[in-house]
């Protein structure tokens, strides 16, 4: 698939503007997403300069293969894939967020998932965690696109909003001080809206569970678009998911 109209243009600018940048090298915040009406969404940036939490090795522990982490920011994730012996790589269009993520050990690329990347069709894992499958604001052309990133059969996890929401909006990188970015498109999808977005495209959910009130998805690609969702595997694969949740997390049925 091509992205005529490069959903990650407006995105390359605005992750890299001060705000951004200033919160990943002091490792805190405050740092929020602003929408043109004001309201604002809290950014997790001490959580994402930590190293990966119980919620995130619930979702690290479900990952085959070598891991695409799109959006990658400042790497905890990619450094304990590492650690875990998966082949990883983090992409981020921000060069602080590639930076960071270098510093910890990971390997990094400054890209957007719409850009050129190493191994495309081979990834056996690819990773929208922290929510990031609001990247460049259209769900469709996102998931699509991760569809042309992965191997056939291979996995995509995704970490839903913790409310249920479907917006699209454009916001800017604030940090609540009057500095700001320039606005760029962003999507925000509860489970229910991420599973319809996905199965629309061709994914097929094989697992649900939430860990430290984060939501979170993992789906595997049609091999063709004809193909439709047995059931019975769907079931067992949904079990099996639940079976290795840590205790930490709940379990839940696919919807």
């Amino acid at each position: 698939m091509s992205a005529p109209a490069r959903p990650q243009a407006r995105g390359v600018v605005s992750w890299a503007t001060d705000p951004y940048t200033d919160a990943l090298r002091n490792g805190h915040g405050p740092l929020f997403l602003r929408r043109n009406d004001g309201w604002l969404l809290p950014l997790e940036v001490e959580r994402w300069c930590a190293g990966a939490g119980t919620a995130d090795l619930s979702a690290l522990r479900r990952c085959e293969g070598s891991v695409l982490d799109i959006g990658c920011g400042p790497g905890r994730l990619v450094a304990a894939l590492a650690a875990r012996g998966h082949r990883a790589l983090g992409i981020d269009v921000s060069e602080a967020a590639v930076a960071h993520t270098r510093r910890l050990g990971g390997s990094a690329l400054r890209r957007s998932v719409f850009d050129p990347l190493p191994g495309e069709g081979r990834w056996g894992t690819a990773l929208l965690i922290d929510g990031n499958i609001g990247i460049g604001g259209d769900p469709d052309i996102l998931l699509a696109r991760v569809g042309e990133l992965i191997a056939p059969g291979g996995l995509l996890i995704a970490e839903a909003a913790p409310v249920d929401i479907d917006e699209r909006a454009q916001v800017r990188v604030d940090d609540g001080r009057g500095a700001t970015g320039d606005l760029f498109p962003w999507a925000r999808l509860g489970t229910s809206a991420l599973l319809g977005y996905a199965r629309a495209a061709g994914w097929r959910p094989v697992g649900q569970w939430t860990c430290d009130e984060r939501p979170f998805v993992a789906l595997r690609r049609h091999r063709s678009s004809s193909h439709s969702p047995d059931p019975a595997n769907s079931a067992a694969d949904t079990s099996s998911q639940r079976d290795r949740n840590t205790s930490a997390g709940s379990a839940v049925t696919d919807s």
